[in-house]
């Protein structure tokens, strides 16, 4: 099971995952992301303390916030778990994205 919440509090956006991102609900968070282009935001903050797995397709939504929403928004992972950290460290993820 996968679920998120969206918020958006002036130049901020709180995301919060829980569960599994893979492949068959990733979509769903890239339509929220999407939805986010050319809005003024300067941080993001994935909170994943709940997220119990993230796949490729995963990481390709958190690389399309990264990239896609401003040269210069920061973007935060809090509350990272041993399981997706590995995967973020695997990748090479963790280069790139503040762990919090």
């Amino acid at each position: 099971m996968f679920a998120y919440d969206v918020k958006k509090n002036g130049t901020d956006v709180d995301v919060t995952l829980t569960g599994r991102l893979d492949g068959a609900v990733a979509p769903q968070l890239h339509e929220q992301m999407v939805a986010l282009q050319g809005q003024d935001i300067k941080n993001i903050t994935f909170h994943v303390k709940d997220l119990e797995y993230i796949s490729s397709a995963g990481l390709r939504v958190i690389l399309f916030a990264k990239q896609k929403l401003g040269a210069d928004t920061r973007l935060y992972l809090k509350d990272v778990g041993e399981g997706v950290r590995s995967v973020l460290e695997v990748t090479g993820f963790d280069n790139f994205v503040e762990m919090i």
